[in-house]
């Protein structure tokens, strides 16, 4: 169903807040929220941090991942009444690896308008200082957490030729970058530190160089990976060239032909032989 967003009726606003800096915030964004009847915030505190900044008192209401499917109906309580809301994530835009998805389905099923308040979000800085091609890009967000997954999800992204984009905890990013390197080969990566923050920092190179400095590193990373360039399936391709490929990205002749007995499900014994059959001729 078409909805026009000025009809006059009561509003979702999604509203997006400073990652950062506080100051990173629209005219726009501070005029609705000065408006609203009430702003359904991810972490009160962190809100009531920004709303203290700028001048702001509202009533506030905890919407989050955990309590989400059962606040979203107040939501819809707030609009029926006539009352335009606003929902706001912790930092960035909201619904971006942020709380907020089943909220806006909810409210635009029942025919409430529902409104975006440009803003900032993590990865588009990160990505435009990266010094790699800015397009075509992919977004991942947050891989999993548990290592045989993430390394699923990295197996299923190795031949995209986007540039690709990811968020890390500080306390996983020596890790993933380490598996990244299995998978991926050495590529040239952009890590993005405590964006819009006194600290903030980019590392830039490839994995190898990057992956000593990351000890003991603090702040919330954004990681762009330069895309796969070869952008082929493996299943198409020689076991020998296969095996070359990983070793041309930075592995030795023996883990990559591990990783090709691993990924085609060829005994390792049957790989070995036919790669060293080549280099023999």
């Amino acid at each position: 169903m078409w909805q026009s967003s000025f009809d006059g009726s009561s509003i979702l606003y999604l509203v997006s807040t400073p990652i950062g800096n506080l100051d990173d915030i629209t005219y726009r964004a501070v005029k609705v929220l000065n408006e609203v009847e009430v702003i359904f915030s991810e972490d009160i505190r962190v809100t009531s941090n920004l709303l203290n900044h700028l001048g702001i008192r509202k009533k506030l209401i905890s919407l989050h991942d955990h309590n989400e499917e059962l606040v979203k109906s107040k939501v819809l309580d707030y609009l029926k009444g006539g009352f335009s809301v606003a929902l706001v994530t912790d930092r960035g835009t909201p619904i971006v690896s942020d709380p907020g998805y089943k909220t806006v389905k909810y409210v635009s099923d029942m025919g409430y308008n529902v409104v975006a308040i440009p803003g900032v979000c993590a990865f588009l800085p990160a990505l435009i200082v990266s010094g790699i091609e800015p397009q075509p890009f992919t977004f991942y967000g947050f891989l999993n957490s548990k290592d045989s997954k993430k390394r699923r999800e990295l197996e299923d992204l190795k031949v995209v030729r986007n540039t690709l984009i990811f968020y890390e905890a500080p306390h996983r990013i020596k890790k993933t970058m380490e598996m990244m390197l299995d998978i991926f080969g050495n590529r040239f990566v952009s890590l993005s530190r405590e964006i819009s923050k006194k600290f903030e920092s980019v590392y830039r190179g490839d994995i190898v160089s990057l992956i000593s400095s990351l000890d003991d590193v603090k702040g919330e990373f954004v990681i762009v990976v330069s895309g796969n360039k070869e952008g082929y399936d493996n299943n198409f391709i020689s076991l020998v060239d296969n095996i070359n490929f990983y070793i041309d990205n930075g592995m030795s002749s023996m883990d990559a032909i591990k990783k090709v007995s691993r990924e085609r499900g060829i005994p390792k014994s049957e790989v070995y032989a036919a790669y060293h059959k080549d280099v023999r001729k």
